[in-house]
């Protein structure tokens, strides 16, 4: 009778153990899965993406959320990709009534802040595509900093007509 609590005892610790194991396996699985980051220095890039383009496109975007943790501020100075001949910075301003788009030559990324490009707001102008941009591609590109020097991303092009980040 003795032996056969212990076995019990053992063998609920060993289940214990394999839950534990399975939900660590899963939870890493999962960060990995829904977490689209990329660091260097103070500066983390979260979830970059693009969104598909049409057949003969010549322009497409690029947005992500640009994290500064550190107590200085940093700026992007420059972007590049192989998808594109160029990549401009653009900044969206309301003008009367009136949206207009235009170029800036960096982007200010205030300390402990972030820095959102988005539909709508500041975002990357990927000029002279080499090819239409499909639904679930990937591609690279590479951001210049002031500070935190060149760190180099993926992008994970969405539908078109995408409003935000579906990974």
């Amino acid at each position: 009778m003795k032996q056969n609590l212990q076995e019990s005892g053992t063998d609920h610790v060993f289940r214990g153990r394999s839950v534990w194991v399975l939900f660590l396996a899963l939870a890493l699985q999962a960060d990995v899965a829904w977490s689209h980051v990329h660091e260097k220095g103070d500066i983390q890039v979260r979830h970059p993406w693009s969104r598909a383009t049409p057949p003969g496109a010549k322009v497409a975007v690029g947005y992500m959320e640009i994290r500064n943790r550190g107590s200085q501020p940093d700026r992007l100075l420059s972007v590049s990709t192989a998808v594109a001949k160029r990549v401009e910075m653009h900044v969206t301003q309301r003008e009367g009534e009136v949206m207009k788009m235009r170029q800036v030559e960096s982007f200010e990324i205030p300390a402990r802040e972030r820095f959102a490009l988005r539909p709508g707001g500041s975002h990357l102008m990927l000029v002279d595509i080499a090819q239409p941009l499909d639904k679930g591609a990937r591609f690279t590109m590479t951001l210049r900093f002031e500070r935190a020097g060149e760190l180099e991303i993926e992008l994970e092009v969405q539908e078109r007509g995408s409003r935000h980040p579906r990974h």
